[in-house]
């Protein structure tokens, strides 16, 4: 601040007890009062645009901040373990005890995946008493992990972390080859787990072992998990299904209605789902067809009742629908034979069987293409095949000519929340061309 340089008596000028800017020159007193003037009401200007009240008569000076202060430096170190069995050693090579590094790495073991490839971030701090862990980030390959923490002196805390998943849709799509539906799928890039799911999907409008043949075109759209890396993790899910022959074409999307068990619906919202399906056994072939034949052992004529579909020993067999055991278990030449009453009062038979499954007990509901039992050629029979047959009214049936109505129409707010689902599968499908 330019000091008051007293001329001739008298006090300063009021003005002059502002202070001037830090760091300012004294004003040379050869400006005059004209300069005094304009440098006063330029002072005066200033201090008016600040945001300390007009009947404030000082600033009180800020009291200083006290001093932060400061802990032991951090450490930050990765490591890449071989498997969660590693993990202990490397904390103890760390720098931690064995005690510390033992129960740091229990509380991290059952948020870690037994097998495979861990990824370690260790934060530590070095103290006088030694090193001390603050945090472990620990994932494993899907991403998912845990982090740990202390809480006490060798006491540590662990929260999950859930994996970082993202959903890829993947469409594959092929021509039947001359020897098999799996074949053929597998040779289009279909993951093997799908494919009974998606000759179920179509087991309603196909009978896969008599209507499709070699250069039939069919079309699979499927969700799979991906990590952050672009590697997939768990089990994909069959999302679309589509398959056409020379007669005919169907394609059903997977959907499920207010939060209820996946369906199978058509493009417009009609629920594939018939009273029975075409065929309750994957992957077998048509040995025997209804009507009269000469029997195989018997040597004569006699009425075929079903259906044979001949396929492995151990191949399984589904409730082909909703309905009550009212057989289950072995009875004369049908070997180990299981009854279905179904809703609408029909009956299915599923002869010659090599296992039932020990849930299927007389009494019991089972649904539409739950397993039931497994192929085998128990009673009279020459080879391991299904015998399947379908009475309506008491009395058998062809089952392959059999019609039955279609399901469900959706409608309102499902329907609408269908038509967003089958467009985010399409947009996929058309991205794949």
């Amino acid at each position: 601040m330019a000091d008051w340089q007293p001329g001739g008596g008298g006090q300063a000028p009021a003005a002059t007890r502002l202070p001037w800017p830090s760091g300012d020159r004294r004003m040379p007193m050869a400006f005059g009062a004209a300069a005094a003037v304009l440098v006063i009401g330029a002072l005066a200007a200033h201090f008016s645009r600040s945001d300390t009240p007009a009947d404030a008569t000082a600033a009180a000076p800020e009291a200083a901040a006290p001093a932060t202060p400061q802990g032991p430096p951090q450490i930050k170190r990765t490591l890449v373990l071989s498997g969660v069995g590693d993990l202990a050693e490397a904390l103890q090579a760390s720098g931690l005890t064995t005690a510390e590094a033992e129960a740091a790495a229990a509380a991290a073991r059952p948020s870690l995946a037994p097998e495979g490839e861990i990824r370690a971030i260790l934060t530590l701090e070095k103290t006088d008493a030694g090193t001390r862990l603050v945090r472990l980030d620990a994932s494993n390959p899907d991403s998912s992990g845990v982090a740990v923490a202390p809480v006490a002196p060798g006491v540590f805390t662990a929260s999950r972390v859930a994996a970082q998943l993202t959903a890829k849709i993947i469409v594959r799509r092929g021509t039947m080859d001359a020897d098999s539906f799996y074949s053929s799928a597998v040779a289009a890039g279909v993951i093997d787990s799908l494919i009974p799911v998606f000759a179920r999907a179509l087991a309603f409008d196909f009978d896969f072992q008599r209507e499709v043949r070699a250069g039939d075109a069919f079309e699979a759209a499927f969700s799979q998990p991906i990590d952050s890396a672009g590697n997939p993790v768990g089990a994909p899910t069959l999302l679309y299904a589509a398959l056409s022959t020379a007669t005919k074409s169907a394609a059903v999307y997977r959907f499920a209605v207010d939060g209820g068990a996946p369906e199978w619906f058509d493009g417009s919202g009609r629920s594939i789902v018939r009273a029975l399906m075409r065929t309750p056994v994957d992957g077998a072939r048509v040995s025997s067809k209804f009507g009269f034949r000469i029997h195989p052992v018997l040597g004569f004529a006699k009425l075929h009742r079903g259906t044979d579909f001949a396929a492995p020993t151990g191949t399984p067999i589904y409730a082909s629908g909703n309905g009550v055991v009212t057989w289950s278990g072995m009875k004369g030449a049908n070997g180990n034979l299981v009854i279905l009453r179904h809703d609408n009062g029909w009956q299915t038979y599923y002869l010659h069987q090599n296992r039932i499954l020990p849930q299927v007990t007389v009494g019991a509901r089972v649904g539409q293409g739950q397993q039931i039992g497994e192929v085998g050629t128990t009673g009279r029979s020459t080879g391991p095949h299904l015998h399947y047959e379908v009475h309506v009214d008491n009395a058998p049936v062809d089952p392959l000519s059999i019609r039955t109505e279609g399901g469900r129409v959706l409608s309102g707010e499902a329907l609408i929340a269908f038509g967003k689902e089958r467009d985010r599968i399409d947009v996929s499908r058309a991205g794949a061309s």
